[in-house]
């Protein structure tokens, strides 16, 4: 019986890869379903969503790493999603890493809220943690698990998303010119302007649209 590996064999790639396309969009579902979780014990101090996202979260990340990646349902619903893209084929093992880490940010989290029943600023810390690495890997396609594998291995991972792990000089349409860079600063600097000068004109709350215009409306 042939062994398995972690990830799948490809012609033309040395190491097991996967498909980062189906990886960037699962991080964009739970992104999305957690930062909705974690939006709601904010504004309405409720739990509940968040207490299954993160079990959700856990299950999922417990089936990638010590099971398969292919019987995830969230990477399948992510390799549902961009069925028809040509794939972006990345490493298995930095990948791997990085979603242990996920399995120990979710663990601890599993732990704190659901089992120990608790909120603290662990837990908030934690959840902060998960968006962060979801939200980078869903917007960029940057793995920050991979970043800490090259770290913690002192060795160059292969087959990054966009080649970055190869050093080459960039192309023209990627380099930032100083204007470029001018409009950035300006852009904060127009943000904070209008901090000063408009605020108490947008902390004013929106009135209806159809009262302001003189339209009743019937119930």
């Amino acid at each position: 019986m042939a062994k398995s590996t972690f990830g799948e064999t490809v012609p033309g790639y040395s190491i097991p890869v996967l498909n980062e396309r189906e990886i960037r969009a699962s991080a964009g579902i739970l992104f999305l379903f957690m930062f909705i979780s974690i939006m709601i014990v904010v504004f309405k101090a409720n739990f509940l969503m968040l207490k299954y996202m993160v079990t959700v979260f856990l299950a999922d990340m417990t089936i990638r790493v010590f099971v398969n990646p292919k019987y995830s349902p969230i990477l399948t619903m992510g390799r549902m999603i961009v069925s028809n893209q040509t794939p972006i084929y990345v490493g298995a093992i930095q990948k791997k890493f990085a979603w242990v880490i996920g399995i120990t940010i979710s663990a601890t989290i599993f732990v704190l809220l659901v089992v120990v029943n608790s909120f603290s600023a662990i837990t908030g810390l934690a959840c902060f943690i998960c968006l962060i690495f979801l939200f980078f890997e869903t917007a960029f396609g940057i793995c920050l698990g991979c970043k800490v594998y090259a770290l913690v291995y002192r060795e160059k991972a292969q087959y990054c998303p966009g080649e970055v792990c190869e050093a080459k000089a960039r192309q023209p349409i990627q380099k930032t010119s100083g204007t470029q860079l001018l409009m950035i600063a300006a852009l904060a600097a127009f943000v904070v302007a209008s901090v000063f000068l408009f605020n108490d004109f947008y902390k004013e709350k929106p009135r209806n649209l159809w009262k302001l215009i003189g339209v009743e409306v019937h119930k």
